[in-house]
């Protein structure tokens, strides 16, 4: 399927997908280098981890923000040239992050960061999805969403190998990286076929498509918090669930980080790929449903051989739902606003969902520092959850873009 799906490409499709994927790799690369040092910004600042989530917690609840600015820009003046101020502008504030000479300035940091974290991935996905040809969408919904899982598997490498002679502000000016990838977009990458400035400035403000589809934008942000705490309630605080509860070294939590974050990547693009012949909604509910059984090889095991054995498999299903959502919230959404419509929708499911590790952290010390039990808690329920909110939704896969707003709305 994967074969098919990459047939009848133009060198200008490939470089669109390479630039996207790469563009969201190395925005998680910069998000997850933060989930690693929790401990050891703690430490040098003489503050409790759960205080120091609170940079997580505004990273997360800032990326709406910037969903919707970088969004409309890209209604407006192109995703293209979108895409590459904000990369250029998360990548200085990463670097910035590992100059921070408090919490508090750490903290502001990472909020800002959030903002521009917040424009990428509905710009990409937007570029991608109007750019591929329609029989590729499913197979690319899953590559580019495993480049979130990619982006950790390299923050788990730098962690693993480096982080004794960089030490967590090393890490952080590491993160200056993807601002090389600008160079990369300006030479290889056109603008989306789907999009004119012409056309743009024709269809008015997207705020007003926005709210011609309330209905959608609501559904969609429920959806979209469900999915969040999926991923960061598996994702944000396994590491120092593996450092706190079992005592395990950096190179041991490098090499499980890792080992999951292969399974992340191999759940996304098969989930993704499956979806563009048993559908958008079937695929996920299956992933998600898959997780349930996992949860106790990968939240109580206690050997680290079986830890890093339900990781990975507890990966695979989550980000294997998650595979599908990048074509699936670009194929809803309304067509005059797709570069805002996904991103903004899947941020502010972010920021409802950004109390995750804050709300984890503390009902792990309530119960002990017991870190496995509120890592089962959150997974447990919130699949449950998107299992139900998939089922009673609609899907439009299949659907054409560069249509206008005149298509039937979701097909169930």
């Amino acid at each position: 399927m994967a074969i098919a799906a990459l047939s009848g490409w133009t060198s200008e499709q490939k470089h669109v997908v390479a630039a996207s994927f790469l563009g969201w790799s190395l925005d998680a690369f910069d998000f997850f280098l933060m989930v690693f040092v929790l401990k050891d910004i703690a430490a040098e600042f003489h503050t409790d981890i759960s205080n120091v989530t609170l940079a997580i917690l505004l990273t997360l609840a800032t990326r709406p923000i910037g969903a919707f600015i970088f969004g409309r820009a890209a209604d407006r003046w192109g995703r293209r040239p979108t895409l590459m101020v904000d990369i250029l502008l998360y990548s200085i504030l990463e670097f910035a992050s590992g100059f921070a000479p408090s919490l508090t300035v750490l903290i502001v940091l990472r909020a800002l960061y959030g903002v521009a974290m917040g424009g990428e991935w509905g710009v990409g996905a937007s570029l991608t999805m109007e750019t591929i040809p329609p029989h590729a969408r499913g197979f690319v919904s899953g590559l580019l969403q495993s480049g979130y899982p990619t982006g950790y598997f390299m923050a788990s490498i730098l962690y693993g190998a480096l982080f004794p002679y960089l030490g967590w502000r090393g890490m952080f000016m590491v993160g200056v990286i993807p601002a090389l990838l600008v160079f990369y977009i300006r030479r290889n990458v056109p603008e989306s076929p789907s999009w004119s400035r012409r056309a743009s400035e024709a269809r008015g403000d997207t705020l007003t498509v926005l709210k011609s589809h309330w209905r959608l934008a609501v559904y969609a942000v429920v959806l979209m918090t469900a999915f969040n705490f999926f991923s960061h309630g598996t994702q944000d605080l396994y590491p120092t669930f593996l450092q706190v509860e079992h005592g395990l070294s950096p190179h041991a939590v490098g090499t499980i980080a890792v080992i999951y974050n292969i399974g992340a990547i191999c759940g996304g693009i098969l989930f993704g790929t499956l979806s563009e012949r048993f559908g958008r909604r079937r695929c996920i509910i299956v992933a998600a449903l898959l997780s349930l059984p996992v949860i106790p090889l990968w939240a109580f095991s206690h050997s680290s051989t079986m830890l890093a054995a339900g990781a990975f498999l507890m990966q695979f299903m989550v980000q294997g739902a998650w595979g599908v959502v990048p074509v699936h919230l670009n194929e809803m959404s309304p067509d005059t606003a797709r570069g805002t419509f996904p991103g903004f929708v899947y941020q502010l499911g972010n920021l409802l969902a950004s109390v995750n590790a804050t709300l984890q952290a503390g009902i792990a010390s309530y119960f002990g520092a017991n870190y496995g039990l509120a890592l089962a808690a959150v997974a447990g329920s919130v699949a449950i959850i998107i299992a139900l909110l998939t089922a009673v939704g609609t899907e439009a896969k299949g659907v054409v873009f560069g249509q206008g707003d005149a298509r039937p709305g979701a097909r169930s």
